[in-house]
């Protein structure tokens, strides 16, 4: 029988999503989970895509095959008996056996967290402390140009070689926090992403808040297809999956 699990983590003190020998990661953490419940039968997950050390979600969704007959409750109540406390299994349902968690995604969506004001030390693993003013206004038309769809290799991991870095952005926004005037969030909805897109893409605005960049320079940046072209990868901690539509 195959299932859907939708997860959330805290990723601050994993070594990313995807399992790594010798590494705690958010994947070996729940096949190890399952395990036990299988009695100690390995179980494999497939996720609708990894994330970076650092990185945390909100909704994150993987498909696994699972031979005893137990329920979707009852499998989610076991999981988070065993599982450490920084991650969450928020449901399980069952799935048609040809459904796959990652090649079913219609959308992802990110949002990354940014702190402006005074540097907050518990907030240091989950907001971005960049703790200086930004334009915001200017960095809402930066984000326009990166809608539609384009060649992102200049927003890629600078070492990925694939023969077609075309993704699709449907939708941006830049969100004020209105508790907290300090505190904005970038969100991304697409088709899906590069590795190190998002925080590739959050680099160029934070230089564009800066005022080291204008928005319109964003057009250069996407026809030059050239990492270097885009400046500064953006840290991990300000980042979250938000959501998978299928």
């Amino acid at each position: 029988m195959r299932y859907l699990m939708t997860f959330s983590y805290d990723g601050s003190r994993y070594k990313g999503y995807q399992k790594q020998p010798d590494e705690r990661t958010i994947q070996g953490e729940i096949e190890k989970s399952l395990e036990t419940i299988n009695s100690n039968n390995p179980v494999s997950i497939c996720a609708s895509g990894r994330t970076d050390a650092g990185v945390h979600a909100y909704n994150q969704k993987a498909h696994f095959d699972f031979e005893n007959q137990i329920t979707p409750d009852k499998l989610k109540d076991s999981l988070n008996s065993l599982l450490p406390k920084d991650i969450y299994i928020k449901n399980i349902e069952i799935v048609p056996s040809d459904f796959h968690a990652r090649f079913n995604v219609k959308a992802k969506e990110y949002v990354y967290i940014i702190n402006m004001g005074e540097y907050n030390p518990i907030e240091k693993d989950y907001v971005y402390q960049y703790n200086k003013q930004l334009d915001v206004v200017e960095m809402e038309r930066a984000l326009k140009y990166l809608e539609g769809t384009h060649d992102f290799k200049s927003f890629a991991k600078a070492d990925d070689e694939r023969d077609d870095y075309t993704r699709t952005i449907v939708q941006t926004h830049l969100i004020r926090d209105l508790k907290n005037v300090n505190k904005i969030t970038i969100s991304f909805l697409g088709t899906g992403f590069l590795r190190y897109q998002i925080r590739n893409m959050v680099g160029i605005l934070l230089e564009v808040g800066e005022g080291k960049r204008k928005s319109e320079e964003i057009i250069d940046i996407l026809a030059a297809r050239d990492r270097t072209k885009a400046g500064k990868t953006a840290n991990p901690e300000g980042l979250y999956l938000k959501d998978i539509l299928y």
